[in-house]
């Protein structure tokens, strides 16, 4: 629809006048071959009903309306206009191509948005203000985040479920392959390549360590403190192929031949400032994987890699 004449200063050409609704243009269109306008929402409308001009009735679809020429939206422009918010006491005449900005700021309009003078934090329409409620607004905002919460938690329910479920289905495929391997050469190849591909995407999922005080390594772990470590080590996704190897190598006995004995591990020392150490989660260990580590002298390495405890010193 478009804009009343009457709030219009002085005459309004005909050319601007919408022949639907009779108002000054709004967001004009004009038909293609006529070139007669009209106010977006008054044609799109018509035209929803009969196809045609509504002045000379010839016809035109939606998509060949376009917009009117620059000279027209120019004199609309022009004009000089009272602000909508005039019968709530706003005095403003300004240009129409200023209207819209002046809306968003005007004093007058009863839907500018305003912060509670109560502190609630809540912003409300200028109108609403003198019914608005801070409790029951703020009950009511509650009871929407709390629905929400409850939509999300359903969703990530779901979603665990299909992630277990893909997890499981992973895992017997897994098992078919190492069955197959063992007749397989093809197989074979492809399920070594998957187990290291699973094992590198593990240690990219794990976060970085600095091990500040290597005096403090734990050569000889018990079993509770090794059942800990690998109970982390499996809520962090370790591979199962994996685990129990990385167990095993994280005593004295299974180490390599640079890390055999308090004696040597002190004469390479040095050698320590060369691991790329990943965090085992939530505990004062680390992790030094092959995969990480093909730069390290084969002295120093065992495969898949080392479990390191520490009594303290890890970062």
């Amino acid at each position: 629809m478009g804009f009343d004449i009457k709030r219009f200063q002085g005459d309004v050409d005909e050319e601007l006048i919408c022949p639907i609704c009779s108002g000054v243009l709004e967001d004009p269109l004009q038909a293609p071959a006529c070139e007669h306008a009209f106010c977006r929402a008054c044609i799109t409308e018509w035209i929803s009903r009969q196809p045609t001009c509504p002045v000379d009735r010839q016809a035109v679809t939606s998509s060949q309306l376009r917009p009117v020429p620059r000279i027209l939206r120019n004199l609309l422009s022009r004009l000089c206009t009272s602000c909508d918010n005039a019968p709530h006491g706003c005095n403003a005449v300004l240009k129409l191509d200023s209207l819209a900005s002046h809306l968003v700021e005007c004093e007058y309009n009863p839907k500018r948005l305003m912060p509670c003078e109560a502190g609630c934090g809540l912003v409300i329409p200028k109108d609403e203000l003198a019914e608005h409620n801070c409790v029951r607004e703020l009950r009511a905002l509650i009871a929407t985040q709390q629905g929400k919460l409850t939509d999300y938690q359903q969703e990530l329910t779901e979603q665990r479920l299909i992630i277990n479920e893909h997890k499981r289905e992973l895992a017997l495929l897994k098992e078919f392959m190492r069955a197959m391997r063992v007749s397989n050469p093809t197989m074979r190849a492809l399920a070594d390549q998957m187990e290291r591909e699973e094992v590198v995407r593990w240690a990219n999922s794990l976060s970085r360590a600095r091990v500040t005080r290597w005096g403090g390594m734990i050569s000889t772990p018990d079993d509770v403190l090794q059942m800990m470590i690998k109970r982390s080590l499996s809520e962090s996704g370790c591979p199962p192929h994996i685990i129990d190897d990385l167990m095993e190598n994280c005593h004295e006995r299974r180490w390599p031949p640079g890390l055999s004995s308090l004696e040597t591990r002190q004469n390479n020392r040095r050698l320590y400032e060369k691991y790329v150490c990943k965090r085992v989660p939530g505990k004062q260990a680390v992790l030094v994987l092959q995969c990480d580590n093909t730069h390290v002298d084969e002295h120093m390495m065992v495969e898949p890699g080392l479990v390191m405890i520490f009594a303290h010193g890890i970062e």
